[in-house]
């Protein structure tokens, strides 16, 4: 038995919650998975997981060994990057998910000067707003909006999106300007639905003028799960919706969209660049957040103090 494979496949298969997805990640077979598992069990005269055709879960024993498991493995690939040149030269392949609208109007139009400073590095993007599996789907990390809920990733604070909600043109000729937000409940208006990822329902707007707060669902005749397809909905005219700054800049300027309660304000929308706690931030990771969060000082500088260290975020209580 190789001990570092038998500790590498056992840590992928906690990840995982699977040893057909701990086989697909690591490019063995679940039969060697298996095996590995198996004999670091004989070894060490300890059963490390309780199996049943469903699920994969940790023993007490277990648990306690994959913490240490965890920070060897760590301090091993800790190890092999000091005495390499990756420290002063990130290379390799850097897998990121970010919301769409984040990517085109942000992060993709400035990628040149980070491949400029970093030509070694393979960024591959993926462009969602879906929830992703950071183990199965191998990515290093997320940029997301909102309060991170995953208690399992590392999430570091990098930016906040100031708010405001718009409507098109077509849109108030056909239907009227709004002057207070409750009139969004009405018979005689529309919204954009926002599909949250994280919940498989539409946002409301949730605004705030002085000691007043209105929190408004609105009636919408299209929700959809993507930021581009929702701006592209609004400047279509279906209906009032609410965007970051960024991505209304340009719109607003063109004359295609037009504020709404402007005396009226939103909470503004953490950013934050998430990550497994167990995943070594390598140099490739770290000067990739770094990036990051000079760009958000650029779109989305933070509006209130926040420790920039990296925390664990936990879910909010129902």
């Amino acid at each position: 038995m190789d001990r570092f494979d038998a500790l590498q496949a056992f840590a992928r298969v906690v990840e995982s919650g699977s040893f057909t997805k701990a086989a697909h990640t690591l490019g063995m077979s679940r039969t060697t998975v298996t095996q590995l598992v198996q004999q670091l069990e004989a070894r060490l005269r300890v059963k490390l997981l309780h199996r049943t055709t469903r699920s994969v879960q940790l023993t007490a024993d277990g648990a306690a060994y994959y913490q240490r498991v965890v920070r060897l493995l760590a301090d091993l690939e800790e190890a092999d990057a000091s005495l390499s040149s990756a420290m002063a030269a990130p290379r390799g392949r850097l897998r990121v998910d970010v919301p769409s609208p984040l990517a085109s109007l942000v992060l993709i139009p400035a990628l040149p000067a980070f491949h400029a400073k970093y030509p070694d590095i393979q960024l591959h993007l993926g462009v969602s707003d879906r929830v992703v599996d950071m183990v199965s789907d191998k990515v290093d990390c997320v940029v997301r909006g909102g309060t991170i809920t995953n208690p399992s990733l590392i999430a570091r604070h990098v930016g906040d999106l100031v708010l405001r909600v718009y409507a098109a043109p077509s849109y108030l000729q056909r239907c009227g300007a709004p002057q207070h937000p409750t009139e969004l409940e009405g018979p005689h208006h529309h919204t954009v639905g926002f599909v949250w990822a994280r919940t498989g329902k539409p946002l409301p707007f949730a605004m705030r003028r002085g000691h007043e707060q209105v929190q408004a669902q609105g009636r919408y005749v299209c929700a959809v799960d993507d930021g581009n397809a929702y701006l592209a909905a609004g400047l279509a005219g279906l209906g009032v919706l609410w965007l970051p700054d960024y991505m209304a800049r340009a719109h607003v300027e063109a004359g295609a969209l037009k504020p709404l309660f402007t005396d009226w304000q939103m909470e503004a929308m953490p950013m934050s660049v998430a990550y497994p706690p167990h995943r070594h931030v390598s140099a490739k990771l770290r000067v990739f957040i770094d990036w990051i969060v000079g760009l958000m000082v650029q779109h989305a500088p933070m509006q209130r103090a926040a420790d920039a260290a990296p925390a664990v975020y936990k879910p909010k209580q129902p």
